[in-house]
């Protein structure tokens, strides 16, 4: 049984987080602490923050069954626009720029790997 955790609202472009989410992918969810852990991208934070809320969100689904994070890989990992804050800064010659600040949500969904490679 699939579990997932949704971080919501995060300060991020999500262009920026998609780069860190497509590095872990597909993959076990001890090798994605390990490339989120060695990643020097600010966004890697939040995604292993996530991942690990994720895990334990799948810890409490299933009580009856124990899971190492060998057997749990990354089902599924997006990256959606949230709000965009509009500001202006003054430009010359009475003009205004618009700056604007995105935001992203963040889904990661894991699973238990069903035929497991050793």
């Amino acid at each position: 049984m699939e579990a997932k955790a949704i971080l919501r609202d995060t300060p991020t472009s999500p262009r920026k987080m998609r780069l860190v989410a497509g590095l872990v992918r597909g993959k076990q969810v001890d090798m994605a602490k390990a490339i989120l852990l060695n990643s020097t991208k600010a966004a890697s934070r939040n995604v292993l923050m996530t991942l690990k809320s994720a895990v334990s969100n799948y810890a409490q689904r299933n009580p009856d069954e124990r899971a190492s994070d060998q057997e749990l890989f990354i089902k599924a990992v997006f990256v959606d626009e949230g709000m965009t804050l509009k500001r202006t800064l003054p430009a010359p010659m009475g003009r205004a720029f618009r700056i604007r600040k995105r935001s992203n949500h963040l889904t990661i969904v894991i699973d238990k790997v069903r035929n497991p490679v050793t």
